[in-house]
């Protein structure tokens, strides 16, 4: 995906149609010239409903609409004629897309699965006509229902990247190189940081006929949950992922004090993400000798990890293996 054609953000305005006026028509044919109510009801208002698509990878096609408006329904008729209801409009989003209140900020919901449909603004009723309201002792009610307001209001659409395993470190970190190896994604690659803009996502084989999706994410830095560097736009991504491997390179001045930072940046965005599982490989150790591995080792006693080259190709079955394990413990 393009990084300039990436959007997991956007806000928009929405409101959904008004319920029609029921009817108070009265029956008049020509020898029966009173016959009595016969006023239809008015048709629903359109609802604004949200559908999962597993072709949509970004809310791109969304940025530029603002406003989203539902039909409103038809006013009820004679001969108890019910209005049409309102014409629905559907919005596709990307699988992953969660909804909120711009408002409130609350929680509404979110859209997981392709062919997932849930009503962002439910239609107003339409109006009932006055045949509801006759009575033995009230034959001729000229009054009918109006139709029900539609709702409206901004919500804001986000978009949580939905993989297996989520990439996490530093920028440079050697995340998009090891993902270009082990998947056929072709991730923007350069020995500067921030190269990565927006989430790739790959599908990783394993064994014959495995496999499990990979998303290498913007790198983080420190004080990345205070919103520094590409902050929270990277952080929203990980949430999705049930496994995250850290990837620190073998060219740190600190691999322990590295690690830990990474750690601390997840827990200060969200504590449940230290939950997950998680597991460390040391990145470009063809640049490493077996004394600097060991080393290395001792610094992150007590620290499950695994050295890898994405250049060599050491050990990524080995890393694949691994986070196969991780997925199905």
């Amino acid at each position: 995906m393009a990084e300039s054609n990436f959007v997991d953000y956007v806000k928009i305005h929405c409101k959904s149609g008004h319920g029609g006026a029921g009817s108070a028509h009265l029956r008049r044919e020509k020898f029966i010239p009173k016959g009595g109510p016969d006023g239809g009801d008015g048709g629903r208002g359109g609802h604004v409903i949200l559908e999962g698509s597993r072709h949509k990878w970004t809310l791109l096609h969304l940025k530029y609409q603002k406003h989203i408006k539902a039909g409103h329904g038809g006013p009820g008729g004679g001969q108890l004629k019910s209005g049409a209801d309102g014409e629905d409009v559907i919005l596709e989003v990307p699988l992953g897309t969660v909804v909120r209140d711009a408002e409130t900020g609350n929680f509404l919901f979110e859209i997981t699965a392709h062919g997932e449909q849930k009503i962002l603004m439910k239609g107003g009723r339409g109006g009932l006509g006055n045949d509801h309201f006759k009575s033995s002792t009230f034959q001729t009610p000229r009054f009918a229902q109006p139709g029900e307001e539609g709702e409206e209001g901004w919500k804001i659409f986000e978009l949580k990247v939905l993989a297996d395993v989520g990439l996490v470190g530093f920028p440079s970190a050697g995340k998009s190189t090891l993902l270009s190896v082990v998947s056929a994604a072709k991730p923007k690659i350069a020995d500067y940081p921030f190269t990565t803009l927006t989430p790739n996502l790959g599908i990783v084989s394993h064994r014959q006929e495995n496999s499990f999706v990979m998303a290498d994410i913007p790198g983080i830095i420190e004080g990345a949950h205070e919103g520094k560097g590409l902050g929270l736009r990277f952080l929203r991504h990980i949430e999705r992922n049930p496994a995250l491997l850290f990837l620190v390179p073998a060219d740190s001045d600190n691999h322990l004090k590295e690690y830990k930072i990474l750690l601390n940046e997840l827990e200060k965005y969200n504590p449940e993400l230290l939950d997950k599982q998680r597991f460390l490989a040391i990145s470009k150790a063809d640049l490493l000798d077996d004394e600097l591995m060991s080393e290395i080792s001792d610094e992150l006693k007590g620290i499950p990890h695994l050295f890898f080259s994405s250049v060599t190709g050491l050990n990524v079955t080995k890393l694949k293996d691994k986070i196969w394990e991780i997925l199905n413990n």
